[in-house]
């Protein structure tokens, strides 16, 4: 039952729902997802880090660069058919719709340079 509830603890926070939500869309590193949300570098690295626990999120390093990306759940069934339902949950809610399509206009590059 550990892996379930993990699982389910990771999608109970509004914040990392958007991560996965802007995840379907682009790999993204810590500093545009941080610009998307508007809020605290380490506040987002922790949400991260427990989506990565529970198996739902991954990353590869390019040079300087961490890039984060969704999983294909294959660590867990229950982070697969989560990660499979959440394609198509929310795609029309008014909030997800705003900050995907904010994506477009985040910019690695135009963020780290100030």
């Amino acid at each position: 039952m550990k892996p379930f509830v993990k699982v389910m603890k990771a999608l109970s926070d509004p914040n990392r729902v958007r991560i996965i939500k802007m995840l379907q869309h682009k790999t993204m590193c810590v500093c545009e997802l941080q610009a998307a949300l508007g809020i605290a570098q380490p506040s987002v690295s922790k949400h991260l880090k427990i989506l990565e626990d529970a198996g739902l999120v991954g990353y590869k390093k390019d040079g300087l660069w961490v890039n984060y990306h969704l999983t294909d759940g294959e660590s867990s069934p229950y982070a697969a058919s989560l990660l499979g339902n959440l394609r198509h949950w929310l795609e029309h809610d008014p909030e997800i719709r705003d900050l995907v399509k904010r994506l477009s206009s985040i910019s690695r590059e135009d963020i780290c340079k100030k």
